[in-house]
C-alpha cells in the first residue's frame, strides 16, 4: 500500500472524518500525515484491512513484574523493574513464564477524537504468547486514548511455547476509531437482517452476537491441547513446525463434552460458522469470568470480509484459545464461551480480508497457527 509522504484527500488529518474503525486507506493516511510514525518503512503486508500490525524494536526488557504505567512513563518502569536488556536485532528467545517489554516501531501522534485499541494477533494467540500494548502514563492495557503522543510497546509473556522473535516481529495489531460506533443490540440484529453474520437459526446478540463451542467434531477431532515441554516457536517461521511435536489432538469421545485441565492450553473451535461484512468490523470480547473458569480468545479482531462469501470465505469459524484458570472445568457442546461485538468502519477498505496474499484464516475450521505444517 503507497504510504508516501504526498497529502491524504480527505482533510487536515489525512484520513476521513467520518466516524468509525478506520480502513486500510485510511490507516496510510495517518502515516502520511504523521500522525502515526514508524521507524522504518512498512512491510508490504502490515496494513490490513481494518489493522495495522505493530513490529517489535530493536531492544527488550526482562522484567521481574507486569505493570501499568500509571502517571510514569513506561522508560522509568523499565529502570524500576528491570532485570536486563535483550537484543533483538539479531534474534532472541523469550521464554515461558516470564515476563518482557520490547520496544515498537511505531509512535504514535494522535489529534483528539482519535482513539486506538490494540489486541494480539491471530497468529499470537494460536501459540499461546499474551501480549498487551502500553503507552507512557497509560491506565490501560491495549487502549490508546485520543490526543496520546508518545511511543508504543509490547508487553509479551509466552504461556506454552518459548518463541524465537527479533526486530521486526509482529506480534499485536492495533485499530483506530474515531466516535461510538459499536453496534448495539438492535442494530446489530437489523444487520443481521440485511447481511447473515452467523448460520445460527436463533442468534442472540445481546452483548454481541454469541458464539458457541463446537465439541461434536470435525472429522472426528475436536481441538489441539498443547504440549508441554516442547522446542522452541520461531514467530516468523510460517509452516516451519512440525504438528506433532508441540500439539496432541483431542480425539472425540461421542459425549459431546471436554474437561479442562488447569493451566493447558487448547485450540478449539465455534459452532457457528460467522461473517463480518465489508463495511463492518468485529472483535471478541473477553468471556465473563461468572459464568466459567476459563479464558477464550486472546486475539480478538476480525477485518471486514472475514468469513464473507464475496471475500471467498463463505462462512468461517472462529477459532477459540482457550485456556482454563485454577481449576478442572467441564465444556459442552453448544455452550455459549464468547461474543463477537461489531463496529461500523468509517469507510469499506478497497481490500477485504480473504482478498490478498496476507489472509491466513479465510475459511477456517478448527485450525493452527500458520506456524504448523
Amino acid at each position: 500500500m503507497d504510504v508516501s509522504t504526498k497529502p491524504g484527500p480527505d482533510g487536515p488529518e489525512g484520513a476521513s472524518a467520518a466516524d468509525g474503525i478506520l480502513s486500510a486507506e485510511g490507516i496510510a493516511a495517518l502515516t502520511r500525515a504523521g500522525i502515526i510514525r514508524p521507524a522504518s518503512p512498512y512491510a508490504p503486508d502490515q496494513i490490513q484491512p481494518a489493522s495495522l500490525d505493530l513490529r517489535l524494536g530493536a531492544r527488550a526488557y526482562r522484567v521481574r513484574t507486569s505493570f501499568l504505567p500509571g502517571t510514569r512513563s513506561v522508560a522509568d518502569c523499565i529502570a524500576a523493574f528491570g532485570l536486563h536488556e535483550i537484543d533483538l536485532s539479531a534474534s532472541a528467545v523469550l521464554e515461558t513464564g516470564c515476563v518482557y517489554i520490547a520496544e515498537l516501531q511505531e509512535s504514535l501522534a494522535l489529534p483528539g477524537g482519535l482513539s486506538a485499541g490494540a489486541n494480539p494477533k491471530s497468529s499470537t494467540g494460536r501459540i499461546d504468547v499474551f501480549t498487551r500494548v502500553i503507552t507512557d502514563r497509560g491506565g490501560a492495557f491495549d487502549q490508546v486514548e485520543a490526543g496520546y503522543e508518545g511511543p508504543l510497546y509490547a508487553e509479551i509473556s509466552p504461556r506454552t511455547f518459548p518463541v524465537r522473535v527479533r526486530t521486526g516481529s509482529r506480534l499485536s495489531q492495533i485499530r483506530f476509531r474515531r466516535g461510538e460506533v459499536r453496534l448495539r443490540e438492535a442494530e446489530l440484529a437489523a444487520l443481521h437482517a440485511r447481511s447473515p453474520l452467523v448460520d445460527a437459526a436463533s442468534p442472540s446478540f445481546q452483548g454481541g452476537l454469541a458464539v458457541s463451542v463446537d465439541l461434536a467434531g470435525f472429522d472426528g477431532l475436536i481441538g489441539y491441547r498443547a504440549k508441554r515441554h516442547t522446542g522452541l516457536v520461531d514467530v516468523d517461521a510460517p509452516g516451519a513446525h512440525r504438528t506433532a511435536d508441540f500439539w496432541e489432538p483431542l480425539a472425540s469421545d461421542g459425549s459431546g463434552a471436554l474437561i479442562l485441565d488447569p493451566g493447558q492450553f487448547y485450540i478449539l473451535a465455534s459452532k457457528e460458522a460467522v461473517q463480518v461484512p465489508p463495511d463492518h468490523a468485529a472483535e471478541m470480547v473477553p468471556f465473563d469470568p461468572l459464568v466459567g473458569e476459563f479464558r477464550v480468545h486472546y486475539a480478538g479482531f476480525f477485518d471486514p470480509g472475514f468469513g464473507f462469501a464475496a471475500a471467498g470465505g463463505a462462512g468461517a469459524r472462529a477459532v477459540l484459545e482457550v485456556r482454563s484458570r485454577d481449576v478442572p472445568f467441564l465444556l459442552e457442546d453448544g455452550q455459549v464461551v464468547g461474543r463477537l461485538v461489531y463496529e461500523r468502519m468509517a469507510q469499506v477498505p478497497a481490500t477485504l480480508y480473504g482478498s490478498g496474499a496476507g489472509s491466513n484464516y479465510q475459511a477456517q475450521g478448527l485450525k493452527l497457527s500458520k506456524h504448523f505444517a
